[in-house]
């Protein structure tokens, strides 16, 4: 895998991109500098990881349009050592993003095949250090909990009552939920006392959260 001047001059205007679409946060936006996105599509296709759109990638999955990704990102309100379970591994590029900045990161893949990919791909780019895990992300990760912060990356129908459980009281989850094409991207902080206060930023579009694992 070969990261160029190019490449860099790429991901620096991708970066110009996402600060003039209001991203902010310095650690997000030294991420899209730093990791080299085209290493997680197909070489062929290596110009798309640049470009502020959706890609398709193995398993009919995608990897995220980048300002989704910084979007879900900042909601999270990453800090250093934050204990963090992302819930559809896809590509790996945000648990890559979550772990450059600092973050504990345990990412669950339903789809055996690409799990199996990803596992060894992130080993094979330096970020071994993320924690993969084959399994239903419905179920979340009960041995590793309690979390600081859940991610989820595909358009929920439902809140999962056992993610939910998993989460620190004072703990973020963001998570995209709706019926049909387009889901509201939801921030949830879970309350001391164990309520929940939700809120809204806005309709995104990802690939159905299914049950079970493939």
């Amino acid at each position: 895998m070969i990261d160029t001047h190019r490449h860099r001059g790429l991901r620096q205007q991708l970066v110009n991109e996402l600060k003039s679409k209001g991203i902010k946060n310095e650690l997000i936006l030294s991420a899209f500098m730093d990791i080299p996105r085209h290493y997680f599509l197909e070489k062929t296709f290596a110009d798309w990881a640049y470009k502020d759109v959706a890609f398709p990638i193995d398993a009919d999955q995608t990897i995220s349009q980048p300002y989704t990704v910084a979007m879900q990102t900042t909601l999270l309100d990453i800090k250093k050592g934050d204990k963090v379970l992302e819930i559809g591994t896809g590509s790996g590029f945000q648990a890559c993003v979550l772990s450059h900045m600092g973050a504990k990161v345990y990412t669950i893949e339903r789809q055996k095949k690409l799990f199996d990919k990803t596992e060894k791909f992130l080993h094979d780019i330096g970020f071994g250090n993320i924690r993969t895990l084959y399994g239903d992300g419905y179920e979340g990760a009960p041995r590793f909990a309690p979390f600081d912060k859940i991610l989820i990356t595909a358009g929920a129908s439902e809140i999962p009552v056992k993610l939910i459980e998993q989460l620190k009281p004072g703990g973020i989850m963001v998570i995209p939920l709706g019926q049909g094409d387009l889901q509201k991207m939801l921030k949830i902080t879970k309350n001391e006392d164990g309520s929940l206060k939700k809120e809204n930023f806005g309709n995104y579009r990802f690939v159905p959260f299914l049950k079970g694992v493939n």
